[in-house]
């Protein structure tokens, strides 16, 4: 005899007779249409699948905590930092950015590196990756990038001629290549590699006074990366590998950590810096703003389940607390939107009421209604504003600090078109070993590529960024610099 508490049920909460067998006409049938529960599974099963995220589409996840290690209080007010010692409970997604959920974890590609802070005055959202920099720097080319890394509409093959195509035509994109195509582009394990949050970010104090931000997690594991050879046997013997590396390691007690640093730059700074501090394909020098220790984020809990944490887990570089606010960086720009719009079509409009993405502190909105409402929907209360009856409003101590905008609006780009001198900068720091291999995966890569134009074009920024560098390209690839 069942007790109640391994009764099955059906989702309306009804005990199941028997779950072997459909209701039919006779031993033989046909099946009924009136065996609810028969219709009820199966239609459940075909809807298990919410659409897959367009980029970072394969992810592992894991729960852990940030502990403050330094008072930064006097840069912002975000009550995560207010405090040595203090401990913000945390969900970490990480991702490979170009393929599939079936891919494999051990491909050449970013990593996305997405962490919510579950913090006392709501959720704080870091989406950033394992690189300091990006390929571009408008969002207006990012469905442009993403489809040259997605599949041929005609072959359903990845095609390098895109690939390169558009790299080529967009210079910006030569550091984050020449980053992907070092040693660091295949991590060993998503416990080896930093993360950050790439873009230029605002912290404004209790006072009003902002400063430029960018973040660092630096692996307390350190960094180690994948040879091609291996990194390809895996992604045939076992394309999950980073998954279950994630999964093991804490499952047996050894938590994966981070030191987390930032870099401050005074407002003023922006405006007389040698580059654009808010354009994504470069980085700040650390010898002009060195890295200032915050805390440490440690990963010390698996998820229960796969699809209700990690893969219904949303994060958006909107999702802001008092004292923390965006720069004018473009891509960040249009990140804000694009990123809660996606959740939006993909898990729903009520995405963050979902277990994994619900705020620790208390929420208080008008907005109602709409698919997947799982709590009471407001109950009876007021559902607009203003209102007289005693409804949550605004609380201007938590207004955005004011700042300056000018100048005529246009579609203008960075006035910084220096593409160059940061990769080769990059270049010239690496080993002749590292720089042996860089070579050699970027000419295996850009092989296939049937143009011999899409190749020059592309050698000629190696080139630009060091002679050095587009020489052994062109060696490599059987051609001659461009003149």
């Amino acid at each position: 005899m069942s007790t109640e508490k391994n009764k099955l049920t059906t989702s309306w909460g009804a005990p199941v007779g028997d779950n072997q067998n459909s209701i039919t006409a006779g031993a033989r049938g046909p099946t009924l249409i009136q065996d609810v529960h028969l219709l009820e599974k199966l239609a459940h099963f075909n809807r298990e699948r919410v659409p897959e995220r367009v980029v970072h589409a394969k992810g592992a996840g894991a729960h852990g905590y940030l502990e403050v290690t330094q008072d930064l209080t006097k840069y912002t007010k975000a009550s995560l930092f207010a405090e040595v010692g203090k401990r913000t409970p945390l969900f970490v997604r990480f991702s490979t950015v170009a393929g599939e959920n079936g891919s494999s974890d051990t491909v050449r590609d970013p990593r996305g590196f997405a962490v919510k802070f579950y913090t006392d005055e709501g959720n704080y959202d870091l989406v950033g990756n394992n690189t300091p920099v990006f390929f571009i720097r408008d969002a207006i080319k990012f469905p442009d990038f993403i489809h040259t890394q997605k599949r041929h509409p005609q072959t359903h093959l990845k095609n390098p001629n895109a690939v390169w195509d558009f790299w080529s035509l967009s210079p910006e994109s030569l550091h984050q290549v020449t980053i992907l195509m070092t040693d660091r582009g295949i991590p060993a394990t998503l416990r080896h590699m930093h993360g950050f949050g790439s873009h230029t970010f605002k912290w404004v104090n209790s006072e009003g006074a902002g400063v430029w931000v960018k973040y660092h997690f630096k692996t307390e594991q350190g960094v180690k990366n994948l040879a091609p050879d291996v990194a390809a046997q895996l992604a045939a013997d076992n394309p999950d590998y980073h998954t279950e590396d994630l999964f093991n390691a804490i499952k047996q007690g050894d938590f994966p950590a981070w030191k987390l640093c930032v870099q401050i730059m005074p407002l003023e700074d922006a405006n007389t810096y040698r580059f654009d501090p808010f354009d994504v394909t470069k980085v700040w020098s650390q010898k002009d703003y060195p890295l200032i220790e915050v805390g440490r984020m440690v990963l010390d809990r698996n998820p229960e389940n796969y699809f209700a944490e990690v893969e219904q887990a949303t994060f958006s570089p909107g999702t802001l607390v008092p004292g923390i606010d965006v720069s004018p960086d473009k891509m960040l720009q249009g990140r804000l939107f694009a990123y809660g719009d996606a959740h939006r079509y993909r898990v729903g409009a009520n995405h963050q009421a979902l277990p994994i993405n619900r705020p620790r502190s208390e929420v208080n909105t008008y907005q109602r209604d709409g698919q997947m409402r799982a709590d009471d929907n407001g109950g009876s209360s007021v559902y607009y504003e203003p209102n007289s009856v005693g409804g949550p409003k605004e609380s201007p101590e938590n207004k955005i600090a004011p700042f300056e905008v000018s100048g005529s609006a246009d579609s203008v780009g960075y006035d910084h078109h220096d593409h160059y001198t940061q990769p080769g900068d990059l270049y010239r720091l690496l080993s002749e070993d590292e720089r042996s291999r860089l070579v050699q995966t970027i000419v295996g890569a850009m092989k296939p590529v049937e143009s011999d134009e899409i190749k020059l074009r592309q050698i000629a920024h190696f080139y630009k960024a060091d002679p050095e560098y587009g020489i052994r390209i062109a060696e490599g690839l059987g051609l001659s610099v461009p003149e």
